[in-house]
Formats: C-alpha cells, sequence, structure tokens
C-alpha cells in the first residue's frame, strides 16, 4: 500500500503512523494507495471577564480514500477524527509543549482510526 503526502506537521505525523502501522512502501508495486486530507483546528474556550483563555480544544479531522490502482477505483471514502482540551496555565513555554503533545496524541489516535477501517474495509474485499 501506498500513503501520499500529506501536508503539514500533522499530515506528517498520521503519515509517519499510517506507514508503521500499514507497512506502506513494503511492496515493490502496491495494489491500493491511500489520500487522507487533514483539517486541523485550535479553538480558544473558557473565558475571564478579562478575555483571557483558559482552556483550548484542537481538533483533528481526517478525509481519507482507499484507491486500487488496478482500477482507479475509490474502494473506500471516510472520515476519522479527535479532540482534545487543553488547559491555559501561566507558562507559555508549557502551553506550548501541550499543544504539541496534545497533536502528537491526534495523529496516532486519527491514524489508528484509519488503519483499522482499512484494514476492515480489506478484510471484506478480500
Amino acid at each position: 500500500m501506498d500513503v501520499s503526502s500529506i501536508e503539514g506537521k500533522a499530515g506528517w505525523l498520521v503519515r509517519a503512523a499510517l506507514v508503521g502501522h500499514l507497512g506502506a512502501g513494503a511492496q515493490a508495486t502496491p495494489r491500493y494507495r491511500l489520500d487522507v486530507r487533514l483539517d486541523e483546528q485550535l479553538q480558544g474556550l473558557g473565558l475571564l471577564s478579562n478575555d483571557a483563555v483558559t482552556r483550548e480544544r484542537r481538533t483533528l479531522r481526517a478525509r481519507y480514500q482507499l484507491v486500487d490502482l488496478s482500477s482507479g477505483k475509490i474502494v473506500l471514502d471516510a472520515t476519522a477524527g479527535a479532540d482534545a482540551g487543553i488547559d491555559i496555565v501561566s507558562s507559555e513555554y508549557a502551553v506550548i509543549a501541550a499543544e504539541q503533545t496534545a497533536l502528537e496524541n491526534l495523529s496516532h489516535e486519527v491514524a489508528d482510526q484509519i488503519v483499522t477501517r482499512v484494514a476492515t474495509k480489506l478484510r471484506q474485499t478480500g
């Protein structure tokens, strides 16, 4: 199976997890290609009276298609997604670290959802 490039840092993280789980690139001529598009958002929540944000929500959504390379037919067209809450503290470094950790965790969670769905579909098609 071939996994197409995915834009951005989240894309790099999701693609690396997908390649690791699916063994992509192990075959000389893959039968399928996985195309993934990501939508990533960071939203401020929990405003104080001085308009300071106390919590953020990071979301990562993926729309993916599994394409049969021999026919060009889309075998699977689905979505996956995950979100995480982040507390905003006084240390800017701690907030940045929490945002990055959340992105890494969400990337793995979305990749796991994709792998499960793709594996189920391929098992059904034989």
